[in-house]
């Protein structure tokens, strides 16, 4: 019986060769956005999506809105924010927080999408403020698309915002 001898350089240089040849596939994939919507306007600093956001008004910053949140509640709020996380699915929602604020903002009637790349840009908002309870699966079901594991418990409530108009910087 013959025995077959590998050179260790052999080896390294074809492990080398895999995965380089592997990791350009790899990083694509964790990397693709993923954009449904286009922006209904486009500047240079800028996109909007879904609706036009009025142009007086003054924005409330998400700090605020929750520390007066009894007075905005079920009322439309212009709102300035940073985006904390972003459905990685579709791009169909978002968390904003603003230090312990948090709030989970949806788009009307499923009308519209942001690129799953707004994670951690400062946004103005148009939409209607509420609070509501989530159920187990609920939660469940929005850790799966922002890539996490669900809370053992979800909190008895979370505040949420409908927006009819996002407004995200480019870059």
């Amino acid at each position: 019986m013959r025995t077959v001898h590998f050179k260790p350089r052999l080896i390294a240089a074809l492990v080398t060769f895999v995965v380089i040849g592997i990791s350009p596939g790899l990083f694509a994939a964790e990397s693709e956005v993923i954009r449904l919507s286009e922006p209904v306007d486009v500047t240079a600093t800028h996109e909007i999506f879904g609706s036009a956001l009025p142009e007086t008004g003054t924005p409330l910053s998400l700090t605020d809105l929750m520390k007066d949140n009894g007075k905005y509640l079920d009322q439309e709020v212009l709102v300035t924010t940073r985006i904390a996380k972003v459905c990685q699915k579709k791009g169909c929602f978002f968390v904003a927080q603003e230090g312990p604020s948090t709030a989970r903002v949806t788009f009307r009637d499923y009308g519209f999408f942001i690129p799953t790349d707004s994670g951690g840009k400062n946004v103005v908002l148009l939409g209607t403020f509420s609070r509501k309870s989530i159920s187990q699966e609920q939660a469940e079901h929005y850790a799966a698309d922002l890539g996490e594991a669900a809370a053992a418990a979800p909190e008895e409530f979370e505040y949420s915002i409908v927006a009819s108009a996002v407004k995200i910087p480019k870059s």
